[in-house]
């Protein structure tokens, strides 16, 4: 259960500083309201690094259903975990979004009057909702992260200090932190890049039970698209790998 717990405490910190960051640029009277895209795509790279920190040691954090989908496909992981190592994600997620809100919840309250707002600090939203092609960025997206991420494995991304040999994934959360703030600037103008179920639906859960003044509907109709896209793309990504390497 140890790996488990710490893909659930992984991900419940890589939500909470995520969607927390999307909190902060987004509701009124937050400081840090209008900071902007960058600072978006930077906060959520710095809460994937967090949750890698955590989780790293004990689970491998994997953090992403996705991530956990690719690296089974590719041979790196155990198929007889891949259910239990989703679960602890999902539930992460759920819990993290709600943190997010009692975080914020006088800031919420200040905004009850902007629901597509509130929305957007719990989960992803289309800039232009054509469910295919945005089901297409999805999928690009998220194969490349995974691709990226089972690329920094490898013996050609190895170096030598002295008698040691190491990979780049070696170093730990800093490669996949650049890697996703990379795809946030370039590609995450058309969905917001969710490259995660457990960053999308878990948090859309929580936006459908919590109490939350003037909320919307919580766009049920697009949420398999930041579901599926991500899966699919994470199956590519491990194809493509092992054609590659």
């Amino acid at each position: 259960m140890t790996e488990y717990i710490f893909e659930f405490i992984g991900t419940l910190v890589l939500v909470l500083l995520g969607d927390g960051v999307c909190a902060a640029t987004s509701l009124n009277f937050s400081k840090a309201k209008g900071a902007g895209w960058v600072v978006i795509t930077l906060g959520w790279g710095f809460a994937v690094m967090t949750g890698v920190l955590i989780a790293g040691p004990v689970s491998g954090a994997h953090l992403n259903p996705a991530v956990t989908l690719g690296l089974a496909i590719a041979g790196s992981f155990k198929w007889s975990m891949v259910f239990g190592y989703i679960v602890a994600q999902m539930l992460g997620g759920f819990l993290g979004a709600i943190l997010v809100w009692l975080f914020y919840k006088d800031h919420y309250k200040a905004t009850k009057d902007q629901p597509d707002t509130i929305l957007g600090t719990f989960c992803t939203m289309p800039a232009i909702n054509n469910p295919w092609r945005n089901f297409f960025s999805e999928t690009v997206a998220t194969c490349l992260l995974v691709f990226v991420i089972l690329a920094l494995g490898t013996n050609g991304n190895a170096f030598t200090f002295g008698k040691v040999t190491a990979s780049s994934g070696a170093l730990g959360s800093f490669p996949v932190t650049c890697v996703i703030m990379s795809i946030g600037m370039s590609l995450g103008g058309a969905t917001g890049y969710a490259l995660n179920p457990a960053r999308d639906l878990s948090p859309r859960c929580a936006h459908a039970v919590l109490p939350i003044e003037g909320k919307r509907d919580s766009a049920w109709s697009y949420s398999w698209v930041p579901v599926a896209g991500p899966m699919v793309g994470a199956a590519l990504a491990a194809g493509l790998f092992l054609w590659v390497f």
